[in-house]
């Protein structure tokens, strides 16, 4: 490439690569004035009216030391008004574009992001079918300052969901959810030689963070049913009105059953039995359980990792750790309280062993307890004398 005075690149190169393009086109077409004490001023825009070459060396040779045509030498010439504004480049856009939108055309855009603001330039065209181009939806939406300025960061999201879960009743929703404990490293070589339970059965109380655990070998809908019949007939016995909660659950078959199944699944009727209602949440929308999914990280970091030594002890060190959890460990999302602490405010009447359901083994568990199970069908066969 050819060297340039003082430089190393043609003219428009350094144009296209420069921050700032005005101040390479002052030097090039201003004239310099004497800077005597009589004439110096402390203005930064008069210091920068040095000798150029433009007046000084002609055209011709301004138009060599910078590599260009002479032509361009001449419009910033003519453009130049001693005002370093007149060096930025004009805009290029037609002055009376054939497809510019009517202000009626405008008004419609307007008026439909008004109404939703939190909508997109794509989405308002696909759904309201509008005629124009994304782009120029985005165009209209920011010439009229209606473009979204900001983004709800995550940490704000939690906090707004946290101040509505904190007005919600105690007990108007319970998460019910499973953990698969074979992820776990240190307690999988621990299950395996002693034989411990596979599968957590968790409930856990939205607005105070209540905790209730069951465990098994497997994951079924019978178990399911167990679990959520002891902790609704706990809570029924203990004076809340189970009429007035809500289990939510994903689709799990250990909830619904068959996913074909047009009938509700014997988890379902058993909420129901309860004056209780069971919701499902949207498939793949795994933060609805956010609240039942954060006690399996915590129990996985501050439980799991203790050492068992046979089925009963693990036993007894959940249920202490479930002790610990409602009653005494501080949750840093819920005002730095323990759920209890919550439970109190929300019913002060509240007895302490409302919260108070030991864990327990659901596969060893006596169905003695719970009405027998109706069968139809097949053939039965009596008690031995």
């Amino acid at each position: 490439m050819k060297q340039c005075y003082g430089y190393g690149y043609r003219y428009y190169t350094m144009i296209r690569e420069s921050k700032d393009p005005k101040y390479l086109r002052l030097r090039m077409v201003v004239l310099h004035e004497p800077t005597s004490s009589s004439t110096r001023t402390s203005t930064p825009t008069y210091h920068l009216l040095m000798l150029q070459d433009a007046l000084e060396y002609g055209i011709s040779e301004a138009a060599r030391r910078y590599c260009t045509t002479r032509k361009t030498v001449r419009k910033w010439l003519r453009r130049y008004d001693r005002n370093l504004s007149c060096l930025e480049d004009k805009s290029r856009a037609p002055r009376n574009p054939p497809k510019r939108l009517s202000r009626q055309d405008e008004a419609r855009i307007v008026n439909l992001k008004k109404q939703l603001p939190t909508w997109g330039a794509r989405r308002l065209k696909i759904d309201f079918n509008l005629p124009y181009s994304v782009k120029t939806i985005r165009k209209v939406v920011k010439k009229y300052g209606l473009a979204r300025k900001w983004r709800r960061k995550k940490h704000q999201t939690k906090h707004c969901l946290r101040e509505i879960k904190r007005k919600w009743r105690a007990f108007q929703q319970i998460c019910v959810d499973t953990k698969n404990l074979n992820d776990i490293p240190e307690y999988w070589v621990q299950k395996k030689m002693l034989g411990l339970p596979a599968y957590q059965y968790t409930a856990r109380d939205v607005c105070t963070g209540a905790l209730f655990l069951a465990f098994a070998d497997e994951l079924s809908l019978a178990y399911s049913r167990l679990f959520i019949e002891r902790i609704l007939q706990h809570l029924k016995d203990s004076g809340i009105d189970c009429r007035k909660i809500t289990i939510q659950t994903d689709n799990g078959s250990e909830f619904i059953g068959s996913w074909q199944s047009k009938n509700p699944s014997e988890f379902t009727k058993t909420i129901e039995s309860f004056g209780a209602t069971h919701k499902t949440i949207p498939p793949g929308a795994h933060r609805f359980q956010s609240d039942v999914e954060t006690v399996h990280s915590i129990m996985k970091n501050e439980f799991y990792i203790e050492k068992f030594n046979n089925k009963n002890d693990f036993l007894k060190k959940a249920q202490d750790y479930l002790i610990f959890f409602n009653y005494v460990r501080k949750n840093s999302g819920k005002e730095n309280k323990c759920p209890f602490d919550l439970l109190k405010e929300k019913i002060s009447s509240a007895s302490l062993n409302l919260l108070f359901l030991p864990p327990y083994a659901i596969n060893e568990f006596s169905l003695e307890t719970y009405p027998k199970l109706s069968y139809y069908g097949g053939y039965h066969v009596g008690f031995h004398p």
